[in-house]
């Protein structure tokens, strides 16, 4: 299991405003374009979101640019288009972010509500990890390097996050979802990610 402590970083620099993106005080980032889920809802405790996950995701798996995960977080998902979809039929999903491949964020819920990504989960002793954290997807597989835009817009995104809410701790979909979650997988570059963070967290 690899986690991010934030705490275990250096105090956060005097960084100019115009390297930073902003999620305003309605939750939304301001370099995200912006497709709102109906699946989410409120929090239990509104100030109370120290977690952020790391997720991959690709319908079929391996296969990108097509739009279905777009779909899928939209209810709009034809699940009789691919065998592997049937499962998916009736789920209703979403997460706060998703990359592309080509590095382009969308958002499709506000961080200040509770997007529906991490299902069953539990950290530190604390069930139901959709609480209190802010899921951010990557299109790509557990079998395939993610590429350089994505790990770029992550860094700025993750930056921007660290700057607006008192995230604790980073981790991977499989760490809150032991035995059934394996995401982000095991070409995920924890220490490229962690280097694009480190110096500002």
């Amino acid at each position: 299991m690899i986690r991010i402590n934030i705490p275990d970083f250096p105090e956060v620099p005097d960084i100019p405003a115009p390297s930073l993106w902003t999620i305003g005080p309605d939750g939304w980032c301001s370099k995200a374009r912006s497709v709102p889920s109906p699946n989410y809802n409120g929090r239990p405790d509104p100030a109370d979101i120290s977690l952020l996950v790391i997720h991959n995701i690709s319908l079929p798996q391996g296969q990108f640019a097509n739009g279905n995960i777009e779909n899928l977080f939209l209810n709009r998902l034809d699940c009789d288009c691919h065998a592997s979809f049937d499962s998916l039929r009736d789920l209703m999903v979403s997460s706060h972010f998703l990359i592309a491949r080509d590095g382009q964020l969308t958002q499709f819920v506000s961080t200040l509500e509770r997007a529906w990504h991490a299902g069953i989960s539990s950290f530190d002793g604390r069930s139901g990890c959709n609480d209190f954290s802010i899921g951010i997807e990557l299109e790509g597989c557990d079998d395939q390097p993610f590429v350089a835009a994505q790990y770029q817009t992550l860094g700025m995104l993750t930056q921007s996050l660290l700057v607006r809410f008192p995230l604790r701790h980073i981790v991977g979909h499989n760490e809150i979802a032991p035995g059934r979650k394996t995401d982000p997988g095991p070409f995920f570059d924890w220490l490229h990610f962690t280097q694009s963070i480190s110096g500002f967290t």
